[in-house]
Formats: structure tokens, sequence, C-alpha cells
């Protein structure tokens, strides 16, 4: 799965942390993070991470056109809801457009072990198959959906 790895400049620890304790998780999957973000995790995991611009760059709205393209099946971005954000906006629009594309979203450390866990055991696989990532045999059910 193509994951992104979003932090405000206060939750960047929090993140790091995160992905440092989940490591063998994504491992196994397709990293992408907002500019200091994945650097910050490619240097505490030495996992690799397709960075991106930073967030106030640019870099929030090229996830977000992953996402239009349903080419990210899986979002954490931890917030900081106690500091203003120059780049509100896109924030906002990111967050909208999982809601739209239907792309699992962590906002906080809470909800990001949930879906990690959740990503573990494989039940986040049901975008393989709406999105036609899997064997033929799930695009043919990805078919027949769109036929009725």
């Amino acid at each position: 799965m193509n994951i992104a790895l979003i932090a405000h400049d206060k939750k960047k620890n929090d993140m790091v942390a995160f992905v440092v304790a989940y490591k063998k998780i994504f491992a196994k999957h397709t990293l992408y993070a907002t500019g200091t973000t994945g650097a910050r995790i490619q240097e505490a995991t030495g996992l690799d991470v397709h960075r991106f611009h930073s967030g106030p760059l640019g870099g929030d709205q090229e996830i977000g056109s992953y996402i239009a393209n349903n080419d990210m099946d899986m979002v954490f971005f931890f917030r900081d809801p106690l500091t203003a954000q120059p780049h509100e906006p896109d924030v906002t629009a990111l967050i909208r457009l999982c809601d739209v594309y239907s792309v699992p979203l962590a906002t906080n450390m809470g909800t990001g072990e949930v879906l990690i866990r959740g990503l573990e055991q494989g039940d986040i696989d049901w975008r393989k198959i709406v999105h036609g990532k899997t064997e033929p045999v799930a695009k043919k059910f990805t078919e027949k959906l769109n036929d009725k």
C-alpha cells in the first residue's frame, strides 16, 4: 500500500517515534512524506521514503494529487490543533480529499495506532479490491460492482 506521512512541526517527534515503533509494518509498504517529516523518518529508521516538498511549499497538495488519483491508500497526518498553520487551506483540502476518496486518515497517534493495527491485520485490503490493485479475480469483482 502507498502510505503518506505528514506532521506539523510540533508533532514531528511524535511521527518519528510512531514510525520507529511500527517500523516492521511500515517497511512492507511504499512510504511518501512531506519534506522535513520524510527526512527525519528516513534518518531515524533507514526506511525508503519518497519525499515531496514541505507542507507550506506544496507538499500537502502533492500528496492530495495522489489521493485524487487513487494512488494513496492511507494517510497519517499528525496535526497540531493548537497552532495556526499558514497553509491551513491546504490542510483542509487534503482532509476533504481523504473523505471524498475514502482514504483512511489518522490525525493523531491514537487513531494512527488503530489504522496501523488494521493495516497489520489486513483490514484495509478492501482498497486494493475496490481500486483494482490486486489479482485479476479482484478486477472481475470490481467490474461486477461497476456494472450494477
